[in-house]
């Protein structure tokens, strides 16, 4: 591990938004490496507000999206709410069907199948489509590269709405709308929303015309949540007032499906982790092990018994994922040794019998061990189909880009993908793929880093400051729970390895002449002789909550400690 303190911004800003907000000169350095250095960017952060929602309308093509809906609705055409089969992709097909079934009935739900049909939009979707009188698609978290599923489509008489988060190709689709604040022609103020933001912004744009306000659309903002934290996208500007009022629906009154998946679990009061770890990954399951439709069969039940015994069937599957996930990372950590891979600067691995819907998982825990772009391949009908997932601060989407030649297809993002090749290419596209990496990464990308940013003491460590730390949730990317370092640090002979196989590592600790604090070190059992013996050492740590029976007591969640 690289510990690596953040840049010391401008002193100047530091002070004037430490007067401005009352606040210690560490605090403010907190907020303004996220890129709050006024006390209007402060209000903004600290008291998100549904009023700071942009206009929908500013986004491109929406006055065209809303009029060939609001023309299918007066025509009384079927429209289909398409969209992918991940959390993101669900959650954004169950929020705009659920919104237009309170007000047309003629509304039906699309999922494709994981396995026969694949990632985005699919010829046998618009066949679907075809045969049961639809005239209208909405896609929802794909379709922005779909040229030839768009021009079949229009060939059949059927029009497409897209609204997609993912990056452009150089050319469209030829639909009637296409929603993504991503094109370069799009000036729409924030250009992060996650798929089901899109749909947001559109269940916004249509209830307008309706003489809704956003209070209006509160109920639907725990599907926007789960999609904003599943979807690990940043949680600046309106991802950031979508996931807060998000989880206060979830705490309150969130829907029957998300309501019976949180049933039996015993915390009162849920947080964007708890969304990423609980929620995110049975919803996911559905798609994985089974069909995307029970995902939006859940989240779109509006009874609460039958939603319990869609949750338990979910519950069902997401235990499956956990099996084939630890079966996948073990066979697969073995070929990478037989194969003499240890050392390359990728981890590219292949197995035709891998389960499709957990490669993604497994390549997310290949770089735990081995940390560096990573590519898991299983077989898909007569093609070879992976998940990408890649290391801090480095783009494998452009990576594949430059190894496209090779490829069928591919999509995604900086830091996950998807493709497919065929098998006689897999050989010349890993190869391909090494070399470019080695070519394009930095040394320094290999090493695993905890960004610090601050140095304080345990006497910094008041009730006034874990106040102002709630108030930083929610936290994600460019908002990430602050880590901080402190030195000169002693156990009080408490200390002891936990788990199964005392992988953990639990103490309780002092500096100088504080007041002593438990510390729990996830994976760090093995560095306990590192604090034995009153030996001074140093850690890097979030401060946290630990909440045991209803009770709350101060925690230190140690990201890594050394002499």
């Amino acid at each position: 591990m690289r510990w690596t303190l953040k840049p010391k911004p401008s002193e100047e800003t530091v002070q004037h938004l430490a007067k401005a907000l009352n606040v210690e000169d560490f605090v403010a350095t907190l907020l303004v490496q996220r890129g709050i250095e006024t006390f209007e960017d402060a209000r903004r952060f600290f008291r998100p507000s549904l009023e700071d929602l942009h206009d929908p309308y500013l986004m491109k093509d929406m006055e065209k999206a809303v009029a060939r809906i609001e023309k299918a609705i007066e025509n009384e055409e079927n429209i289909l709410v398409f969209g992918d089969y991940d959390v993101d992709g669900t959650t954004a097909v169950s929020l705009v069907s659920s919104y237009l079934k309170t007000y047309y009935p003629n509304v039906a739900t699309y999922i494709p199948d994981r396995y026969d049909e694949g990632y985005g939009i699919s010829f046998k979707g618009i066949d679907f489509a075809d045969d049961n009188g639809f005239s209208l698609i909405i896609a929802l978290d794909c379709g922005i590269k779909s040229i030839d599923h768009v021009g079949y489509a229009k060939a059949k008489n059927i029009d497409f709405i897209i609204c997609d988060h993912h990056r452009p190709g150089d050319s469209l689709p030829d639909a009637v709308a296409i929603l993504d604040p991503k094109r370069d022609d799009c000036t729409y103020p924030y250009d992060e929303l996650c798929g089901c933001g899109i749909g947001f912004k559109l269940i916004q744009a249509l209830g307008q015309n309706r003489n809704e306000t956003i209070h209006d659309l509160i109920p639907y903002l725990d599907l926007v949540s789960a999609a904003i934290a599943a979807d690990i996208v940043p949680m600046t500007g309106e991802n950031r007032v979508l996931a807060y009022f998000g989880l206060q629906v979830i705490n309150s009154d969130p829907r029957p499906g998300i309501k019976a998946i949180i049933h039996q679990i015993k915390k009162q009061t849920l947080d964007i982790t708890d969304v990423v770890f609980i929620i995110a990954p049975r919803i996911n399951a559905a798609g994985r092990i089974k069909h995307g439709n029970h995902a939006v069969e859940l989240l779109t039940e509006f009874d609460f018994e039958q939603a319990q015994q869609f949750a338990s069937e979910i519950e069902a599957y997401n235990s499956e994922r956990k099996d084939l996930d630890k079966l996948i990372t073990k066979e697969a950590l073995q070929q990478i040794e037989e194969n003499n891979e240890k050392e390359r600067f990728t981890s590219v691995v292949f197995q035709e019998d891998w389960h499709k819907g957990v490669i993604g998982i497994v390549a997310s825990r290949l770089i735990e061990t081995y940390y560096r772009p990573t590519l898991v391949f299983t077989k898909s009908g007569d093609k070879y189909a992976a998940s990408a997932r890649s290391v801090k601060g480095f783009d494998v989407y452009n990576a594949l880009e430059a190894c496209i030649e090779h490829l069928e297809q591919f999509g995604g993002h900086m830091y996950a993908a998807g493709m497919t090749l065929k098998e006689e290419n897999y050989q010349i596209f890993k190869d391909a793929f090494e070399k470019e990496v080695e070519r394009t990464i930095h040394p320094d990308m290999l090493t695993p880093e905890i960004a610090v940013d601050a140095e304080i003491d345990f006497a910094d460590i008041t009730p006034k400051l874990i106040r102002i730390l709630k108030q930083f949730e929610p936290y994600g990317p460019q908002n990430m729970t602050p880590i901080f370092l402190t030195k000169n640090i002693k156990d009080t002979g408490y200390g002891k390895p936990m788990g199964q196989e005392d992988e953990h590592l639990k103490l309780f600790v002092k500096q100088n002449n504080s007041e002593g604090i438990a510390a729990i070190g996830f994976n760090l059992g093995n560095k306990i002789e590192l604090t034995t013996h009153q030996k001074p050492f140093q850690a890097v740590y979030c401060i946290d909550e630990n909440e045991w029976k209803g009770k709350f007591s101060l925690q230190l969640r140690l990201r890594d400690i050394k002499q």
